[in-house]
């Protein structure tokens, strides 16, 4: 029982914890990078489902080039067929992907394709954004979605003219970065914040022992590389990446008015202000009735209409007192009080920050 009791108040004493992160979760090293690639190509084999000729001319022409470099001439004669579509590739080419890897590859229709169900991507090369060649890709392309239809309905799931070739480019060039030679590092946080900046470097700089780290804006934390690391930045990397620290945020209130998604940060404060909603709503019923004349008398039947009209105030809405300092939880909790739903919510909360009373910025989606 005794024992019971000790667990309960140390529990009850014990303060909340922190939220400590990576740093590796908090930062990237900057240079270390994955690098777009785009390319454009033909997909052949599709099922009469492909680009209408007439109505897609670069296909036409696609399609006519790639004749004539396999010593076909087609220039001039008349071409109708759907099963090939012209498509633009990409892919994110991985930081220090080595020559003959292997990537993934993302192929969308550019014409006016119904689906690429069953087709095959031609060679296609794709360029970086320096204009050279970093991949060839090729390959069945896989869909998620599909496409049928009959003279008088249609499905449609899913993206048909969007799909994806697994390991469908093989890498030809590589991206000349030699980490390993580098003489200083740097690392650029993901969320931009000094306090987070300074921790980190701080960090950093109890681990080594020395000052070898220091923030030099909100996203960047400069590293110099210790001696006792000279030639072995792996492992001052896979040191550093683990240390612990408690990242921090910008009070920040985020809205999606579309949605009526609210997202309010746990450093969120209101000062002592007073709110209250109230909406109007007019009802308004339209109930006719039929009048009849009196049996054997000389009358007509005629339609009465009848209204009923009804207005609610909001006389039962009153004010609440939101008082200064309030948590996030509490201020929830207050206007979840009041009845109100999300959208009524999110002018509450533009109303409490143009009167100065949130200590928060607001961001709407």
């Amino acid at each position: 029982m005794r024992r019971l009791l000790l667990v309960l108040l140390a529990l009850l004493s014990a303060g909340p914890a922190l939220a400590l992160s990576r740093v590796k979760d908090l930062a990237g090293i900057e240079g270390v990078r994955p690098n777009q690639l785009v390319g454009y190509g033909i997909v052949v084999g599709l099922n009469g489902t492909g680009d209408t000729l007439n109505n897609a001319p670069f296909t036409k022409q696609s399609v006519q080039a790639m004749l004539e470099r396999l010593g076909i001439n087609t220039r001039g004669a008349t071409m109708r067929t759907t099963n090939n579509a012209a498509v633009v590739v990409t892919a994110n080419l991985p930081p220090f992907s080595a020559q003959g890897t292997r990537i993934d590859v993302t192929v969308s229709s550019l014409g006016d394709a119904k689906s690429l169900q069953g087709g095959t991507l031609l060679v296609t090369s794709l360029l970086g954004a320096d204009g050279e060649v970093y991949a060839l890709a090729q390959g069945s392309i896989a869909i998620a979605g599909f496409q049928a239809e009959g003279d008088a309905a249609k499905i449609t799931r899913g993206v048909p003219t969007n799909g994806r070739i697994a390991n469908g480019a093989m890498i030809e060039r590589e991206i000349d970065f030699k980490l390993g030679q580098q003489r200083g590092l740097r690392l650029s946080l993901r969320n931009p914040d000094l306090t987070t900046a300074k921790r980190i470097a701080t960090a950093i700089n109890d681990f080594m022992g020395a000052d070898t780290a220091e923030p030099t804006d909100p996203s960047t934390v400069t590293l110099q590389i210790p001696a006792r690391y000279q030639g072995n930045m792996i492992r001052l990397l896979t040191d550093v990446e683990q240390l612990k620290v408690e990242p921090d945020q910008t009070a920040r209130v985020v809205i999606d008015e579309r949605s009526g998604i609210i997202v309010m940060g746990r450093d969120v404060r209101v000062s002592t202000v007073a709110v209250a909603q109230g909406n109007l709503t007019v009802t308004i019923n339209e109930m006719p009735q039929v009048s009849q004349p009196a049996p054997f008398s000389d009358g007509q039947t005629v339609v009465v209409p009848r209204t009923a009209l009804k207005v609610d105030t909001g006389d039962r809405n009153k004010l609440a007192l939101v008082r200064e300092g309030v948590t996030l939880r509490e201020l929830v909790d207050g206007l979840n009080a009041l009845g109100i739903g999300p959208r009524d919510m999110i002018s509450i909360l533009q109303a409490i920050k143009a009167a100065g009373a949130l200590q928060a910025d607001i961001e709407v989606m």
